[in-house]
């Protein structure tokens, strides 16, 4: 390790790399470069794949589409509504996990459950749950004098019913970092913090929130760019379409039809970029918030 670098050492090491380096720039550095210059497609035959021309039409389309700015508001209120309550109840959750040490390994089993399950498989299920007629949801609800919501028919209702699926999908990864994360803190802050009469409020939002800072911001982050990819759940639980009239199309959804029904290259292409341009500066914000409240210690 204290061995000084030269040539040979440093060829020896590139070699060493040079497999996963191919890899990565086959499967993932060529197809984003290939991805911006596909959006940039005007006049493509898909058939002999000659490019004649190219330029910023796709783009200028593309932002004049009302499907496209359905599909953003969409998926913007799917990461509004998903990423703070998954978070919020997740840390719930934990918290209480937390107390109850002898039980932790099979409660987060359960909920680790519903997220390494087929998408499909638990579609199938909350299919039955919202079913209007004999659906657990409506069941329930007739209890207290509610009559059966059409849940996957009604245009109004087809992205809430995606958002509560996602977010009890959700919840087990979530639970788990968190307990993780409550379990890294050092017992002594709790204990020093009830000698000086602080209460459990008081030591959660001092102590508690402050240290799980990280995986609280980790969290956000992983949550708005899995919340802004968002597809298998609305292809699975409307069995291939975007809910009742287009109600509940993504971005993801919306470059799909592009791409695989439409074989519009250039328009999926495009909107796979804007899409990247949102997360990009959706994450540059989230880390200079972090690096704001880092700074002020907060």
């Amino acid at each position: 390790m204290n061995k000084k670098a030269s040539w040979r050492s440093t060829v020896q090491a590139f070699l060493y790399l040079l497999p996963m380096l191919l890899i990565i720039g086959v499967f993932t550095i060529y197809p984003i470069f290939k991805s911006v210059d596909m959006s940039l497609y005007t006049d493509y035959n898909i058939f002999t794949g000659i490019v004649k021309e190219r330029g910023l039409d796709n783009y200028k389309t593309l932002l004049t589409d009302p499907a496209f700015y359905r599909a953003l508001k969409n998926t913007a209120l799917y990461v509004v509504w998903v990423v703070p309550l998954s978070i919020t109840i997740s840390l719930g959750i934990a918290l209480l996990l937390n107390q109850i040490k002898w039980l932790q390994g099979f409660f987060r089993t359960v909920y680790f459950l519903p997220f390494v399950t087929s998408t499909v498989a638990i579609s199938i299920v909350w299919s039955w749950l919202y079913h209007s007629d004999y659906g657990l949801i409506n069941y329930i609800l007739g209890f207290f004098g509610i009559d059966p919501v059409n849940w996957l028919q009604n245009p109004d209702l087809a992205m809430p019913a995606v958002i509560i699926m996602a977010i009890w999908k959700g919840l087990g990864f979530n639970i788990l970092l968190l307990l993780v994360g409550l379990g890294n803190i050092n017992e002594n802050y709790y204990q020093a913090a009830k000698v000086d009469g602080a209460n459990s409020w008081n030591r959660f939002w001092f102590i508690t929130l402050p240290l799980l800072r990280p995986t609280l911001f980790l969290l956000s982050v992983v949550s708005v760019i899995n919340g802004f990819k968002v597809f298998d759940e609305v292809f699975a639980i409307f069995n291939g379409r975007p809910g009742p009239a287009g109600s509940a199309t993504t971005l993801v959804y919306y470059l799909y039809r592009k791409f695989y029904e439409q074989y519009d290259y250039g328009m999926a292409a495009a909107t796979g970029m804007v899409l990247f341009g949102i997360v990009l500066i959706l994450t540059i914000i989230q880390y200079a918030g972090n690096r704001y409240f880092e700074k002020r210690g907060g």
